[in-house]
């Protein structure tokens, strides 16, 4: 009997919630006001469309070395994809990783889904919207160029924007998501963009594309560094949270200014080509701002600058090679 009181007197012991601790906060849900049109623009992130420029530029400039004739109204189709694919992408990470849960902490930005501020069917129609924005202008680049097999790279392109967080086994959960930045917002982006207007890849393209690649991963870095903690309660695992912080920041260092190497290499044939350098002020200061933050929020400045950089970057060397 005593055994069985002093049983009885032991205070339960608590246990410790799983998964994401936001979903484990007691109390009434608050009430959430609606998105407004602010909220919808802030959801695009803006920020991240210079990547969407870069390998514009840069494509269009290679494509001036092999016809002297500009291709304007390519190039900005092109650009009008590149922007539609970006903008897409983002409202289908906003979708995916809300119903999911893995927005419910978060250091930067709200989210709309993941911030209850706009129905998650409403999200992912704006996202398909953009993405058939998308196709529609490429359906009319392939129709300009007769190049009918873009179509299925264009497919491609859109099935792997939204399988970065979308899907059952989105790869960017799985540390992937770089390697696929690489691919579509750098060489696929880039040498596509040249192709279009002149139907051949000079090995300038192969050059800018991969620089503007490294410099679209480096902006995926700093996003996934801010919120490595987060990620890991969420359980994404997305290479920053797989290498750890100290390895991010060498990794992020490295896609930074490799992109400078590549540009000194073109400068012994296009002279111009070291004005590039003046973008590194802007690549120094974000990879200070990388080794030297103390909070997270301090990254998305580095995310902004690097996304300016890299802009700056194809800027002067679309200069380069039309010069």
């Amino acid at each position: 009997m005593a055994a069985q009181s002093r049983k009885r007197s032991r205070p339960a012991q608590k246990r410790r919630p799983h998964g994401n601790p936001q979903k484990h906060k007691s109390g009434a849900p608050q009430a959430v006001a609606p998105a407004t049109a602010r909220d919808w623009v802030a959801a695009a992130r803006l920020r991240t469309l210079p990547l969407a420029i870069t390998p514009v530029l840069i494509g269009t400039g290679a494509a001036t070395l092999v016809d002297d004739q500009f291709h304007w109204a390519l190039a900005l189709a092109c650009l009008a994809v590149a922007f539609a694919l970006q903008i897409g992408v983002n409202y289908a990470n906003d979708y995916s990783d809300g119903i999911r849960g893995t927005d419910d902490v978060r250091v930067g930005p709200g989210r709309l889904t993941g911030g209850k501020k706009a129905k998650p069917r409403t999200v992912l129609l704006v996202a398909l919207a953009f993405f058939a924005l998308a196709a529609i202008v490429g359906l009319a680049i392939v129709v300009r160029t007769g190049q009918w097999w873009l179509l299925a790279v264009g497919a491609v392109c859109i099935v792997a924007a939204w399988f970065y967080t979308g899907g059952k086994r989105p790869y960017g959960y799985n540390a992937m998501g770089e390697l696929f930045v690489f691919v579509f917002f750098g060489l696929v982006a880039t040498i596509g963009t040249t192709w279009v207007q002149v139907q051949a890849i000079p090995q300038e393209a192969w050059f800018g594309a991969v620089a503007a690649g490294l410099l679209a991963c480096a902006v995926l870095l700093a996003n996934n560094l801010r919120d490595i903690d987060q990620d890991r309660l969420a359980g994404k695992r997305t290479l920053s949270v797989l290498i750890g912080r100290r390895a991010t920041q060498a990794l992020f260092t490295l896609f930074v200014l490799a992109p400078f190497g590549i540009s000194a290499f073109l400068a012994l044939f296009y002279p111009v080509a070291w004005l590039t350098m003046i973008a590194l002020l802007g690549a120094l200061s974000s990879v200070l701002i990388v080794w030297t933050y103390r909070t997270p929020r301090e990254l998305i400045t580095a995310l902004q600058v690097t996304s300016f950089t890299s802009v700056a970057y194809g800027a002067l060397l679309f200069w380069a090679f039309l010069a």
